[in-house]
């Protein structure tokens, strides 16, 4: 481990001048038809989630990223610390109120000040980042990203709405031109930083977007069934490939379906997500869905459903000649059962791959966050992680 560490500190150095020096050609994953592919070969997406990780020191970012790669897993979904919003809530009418204060540990990539976004360079900033780029090429993993969150954990959206249209909806964020330009700002600079680095496999446009967020409704300018993002979707995809020519592009979505007669609510219009419809953006390379039966009211047979619901997807991926991953998933009971009747789901339906909610570690300062979903290497739960990576390479 002290020998990783001090691999990542020396590739770090590199990253302060120049970030990204992987330019091989063949160094990038692509797609062929529903299949990822990577030097020549297809690229087998067996992975996790762990979206803590620039949080933690450089020594328990490699702890983590060796156990994953340990496992046999070969790709990691993270997030980027959103936003650090220089507010606070006041329960007074409009809630908000402009304060001076910043954060000194962990990491946050962008502070808002009356409405001016500034993108941190500094001590806790996107040098932390690097730190997890350095130390998942330095275990051969590859890295998908998403760039900003639906839901208010980690700042996300309505931060953005907060500070440059205070007292509009949720669903502005994908309607107003001065919100989409503040994006597209940021994403420049994160995207822009990482555009040459193939240790990056794809970039996420947002974590669950819906037409509503972690509070308030959304107003009736944003259709349900799909549209509304479906256009911004296209927007942002189209802006991220016009600086990045390098790296896939996928929603990040969690696949809601828009049937007539929906057989239970994830089929149901209603959160503004039309997958299948998605899948026909051409500057999106991938499709994305989740699966949490629990939190959706689907408890009577969570494992059925879920099954029913990766073969329905993988469905979709063929209709669309585009590969489709179940980027999470999880259940907080009977873990060992369903995984190994979900994960033989997603190797029988032909569906690209998955990455589980989520892998944990052992760092220093004990496990790693556990949101009830959470599976560590000396768990019941882990094997069976480890033994469905191995048998998706195995099919290809």
């Amino acid at each position: 481990m002290k020998y990783l560490s001090a691999f990542v500190a020396l590739a770090l150095c590199s990253f302060a001048s120049a970030v990204a020096r992987n330019r091989r050609a063949d160094g990038f994953v692509s797609t062929s038809g529903q299949k990822f592919v990577l030097g020549g070969e297809d690229f087998v997406v067996a992975g996790t989630n762990a979206y803590w990780l620039a949080q933690q020191t450089n020594e328990d970012i490699d702890t983590a990223l060796s156990d994953i790669a340990a496992a046999g897993l070969t790709t990691v979904r993270t997030w980027r610390r959103a936003l650090q919003a220089d507010f606070v809530f006041l329960r007074l009418g409009r809630g908000f109120n402009d304060v001076t204060a910043v954060q000194n540990s962990g990491a946050y990539y962008q502070l808002w000040t009356n409405g001016v976004a500034t993108f941190n360079t500094g001590d806790f900033g996107i040098s932390r980042f690097d730190a997890v780029v350095a130390s998942a090429e330095a275990h051969g993993l590859k890295l998908v990203i998403a760039l900003t969150n639906n839901w208010s954990d980690y700042g996300g959206m309505d931060v953005y709405v907060s500070q440059l249209n205070p007292g509009g909806t949720h669903d502005t964020f994908y309607t107003d031109e001065t919100l989409i330009s503040a994006y597209e700002t940021y994403i420049s600079n994160f995207v822009g930083r990482y555009a040459e680095n193939s240790t990056i496999m794809a970039w996420e446009l947002a974590n669950e977007p819906r037409c509503s967020g972690s509070t308030g409704t959304p107003s009736a300018a944003c259709d349900t069934t799909g549209s509304t993002i479906k256009a911004w979707a296209g927007t942002i995809s189209a802006y991220i490939k016009s600086i990045d020519s390098n790296h896939l592009v996928a929603i990040g979505d969690e696949g809601w379906f828009q049937e007539a007669n929906p057989p239970t609510y994830p089929y149901a219009p209603g959160v503004g997500i039309n997958f299948t419809d998605n899948l026909s953006i051409d500057t999106l390379d991938f499709g994305t869905f989740h699966s949490y039966p629990e939190s959706w009211g689907q408890t009577a047979n969570e494992t059925l459903w879920g099954i029913q619901w990766i073969t329905d997807h993988a469905a979709a991926q063929t209709a669309a000649n585009k590969p489709v991953l179940l980027e999470e998933f999880g259940v907080t009971s009977d873990q060992a059962s369903t995984y190994e009747q979900w994960y033989s789901a997603v190797l029988s339906s032909g569906l690209t791959g998955d990455l589980i909610w989520q892998a944990g570690s052992q760092l220093s300062t004990g496990p790693s966050p556990n949101d009830g979903f959470a599976v560590y290497p000396t768990g019941t739960v882990y094997p069976v992680m480890e033994s469905a990576a191995t048998a998706l390479k195995a099919r290809g």
